[in-house]
């Protein structure tokens, strides 16, 4: 059977996105942290000369005329290309942008708010100098010191110290022995246990039985050891439990203290602010530059004839336009996913994380009619500041649990709910899982007793054969 083929012509109508490079930054300016943005914006300042910082005394003046600047540039083929972007598929123009943090009550910059504190090498060096009178012992120390890790014990080997300062490992051991002796107590350690003898023999009081502890039963102070250690030293039992409570206020890493690097802040892009009314949100955009289209390139731009000139400053001025309606669409989206989690979580900023209401991406996407890519990309990297404390976007995000009695609850609300079972139980008598199902029952909270199983392990609870104290 022979087979005929033809070619035909045929016309079909479809719709399809379109990723133009305005929307592809859009989308990347979204999950991008305040400061990173502010990195960006400070390259791209540096990268375009059309765009230009505003600055503080530039501001009102600006606000009056912005719109004014835009609609002046002569339309170009590519502008008219822009216009067909349907935006609103993404984002929603006009959005309240709320109370502005500037009508609050002054709050410190962050700078105010932190203070340089020394660091455990300049506390020891100063009272290197105080202590030791001979440069050659000063040298050593120094020497020492620079060997010191963060935590406060020393980092190198003694022989490794006396070739770098060209000295002998009695000299070092002797130096040491008085940088031992320096705040915190137990700096310059080999080991926690020296770390531990150390800030026991300063006692202000000598105990024979903490440093006997200390030097022989290190690793069997564990409760359940406790009698046996106390028939082995041939005492009671609670001379043991006192020395033991002497010890457990010793610090295992001395150098902690002044280790400033430890200590992360976060600074709110959401401030939630209660008001007679309920509660209302401000965006917090400090730190990022305010960006205008720079006149002199605007102008010029509609004076250049053409050529490549005008071509490159028609590129410069569209990024830059770009830019600038990116940056604000991502400031209005973080005011309404802020805005929709308020009004979600009313019962949480009012009494506290038992209040948390399970939400998911899809629920606040629906609220303000957004997709949930979105909503997952403009929660990342991003904290608001509320009554109950400072949280990550993100954290109001998490399952449900269907309990028996047909409510659905938080799974961070019933993860604090097994804390607190588990806070107030008597240590003698720890409950089980079995009778912590019983005790979120009185509660209204009736969960599977494997939900429980798994929440506790999730929040590392060890089982109650493990929770009881035997003294």
């Amino acid at each position: 059977m022979a087979m005929e083929m033809k070619m035909n012509l045929n016309l079909k109508m479809s719709q399809k996105l379109v990723m133009t490079p305005m929307l592809q930054q859009a989308i990347k300016l979204l999950p991008l942290a305040r400061l990173e943005l502010a990195q960006l914006v400070r390259q791209e300042i540096i990268d375009n000369p059309v765009l230009e910082e505003i600055l503080e005394e530039e501001v009102d003046s600006f606000d009056e005329k912005n719109n004014d600047d835009e609609d002046s540039f002569p339309e170009t083929s590519q502008d008219s290309q822009e216009q067909e972007i349907d935006w609103d598929s993404y984002f929603q123009n006009n959005v309240d942008q709320g109370m502005s943090a500037d009508n609050l009550a002054e709050r410190p910059s962050i700078e105010a708010t932190y203070k340089k504190e020394a660091s455990l090498s300049d506390h020891l060096f100063w009272q290197l100098n105080l202590t030791v009178d001979s440069d050659a012992d000063k040298f050593i120390g120094s020497c020492i010191i620079g060997n010191i890790q963060k935590d406060g014990y020393l980092g190198a080997e003694l022989s490794e110290i006396a070739e770098i300062g060209q000295t002998d490992e009695a000299n070092v051991e002797r130096v040491l022995k008085i940088i031992q002796k320096f705040e915190p107590l137990g700096v310059a350690a080999r080991s926690l246990q020296e770390c531990l003898m150390i800030q026991a023999r300063e006692l202000p009081e000598k105990n024979p039985l903490v440093e006997k502890l200390i030097e022989k039963y290190l690793d069997r102070l564990e409760d359940r050891f406790l009698p046996k250690v106390a028939t082995e030293l041939k005492i009671d039992i609670n001379e043991v439990l006192d020395a033991l409570h002497i010890l457990r206020k010793f610090t295992p890493k001395p150098g902690i203290a002044f280790n400033s690097e430890a200590i992360d802040y976060i600074a709110a892009d959401l401030v939630v602010i209660k008001t007679d009314k309920g509660y209302d949100i401000s965006l917090n955009d400090e730190g990022v530059p305010d960006i205008k289209i720079n006149a002199f390139y605007q102008n010029l731009l509609k004076t250049t004839k053409e050529g490549q000139t005008k071509e490159y400053l028609e590129d410069k001025y569209r990024a830059a336009l770009w830019l600038i309606k990116s940056i604000d669409q991502r400031r209005q989206t973080i005011y309404k996913v802020g805005k929709s989690i308020v009004k979600l979580q009313k019962s949480f900023l009012d009494h506290g994380l038992s209040y948390l209401e399970p939400m998911v991406l899809k629920d606040v996407a629906k609220d303000i009619e957004m997709h949930e890519s979105t909503v997952s990309r403009i929660t990342t990297n991003k904290y608001i500041d509320t009554p109950q404390g400072l949280f990550e976007l993100k954290f109001f995000f998490h399952s449900g649990i269907k309990s028996y009695m047909g409510n659905n609850l938080s799974s961070i609300r019933v993860k604090n709910m097994i804390k607190e079972v588990v806070a107030e139980e008597d240590g003698n008598s720890p409950f089980t899982d079995y009778q912590m199902v019983q005790v979120l029952m009185r509660k209204n909270a009736k969960i599977a007793r494997r939900t429980i199983t798994k929440y506790r392990k999730e929040l590392n609870i060890p089982p109650a054969s493990k929770r009881k104290k035997i003294f």
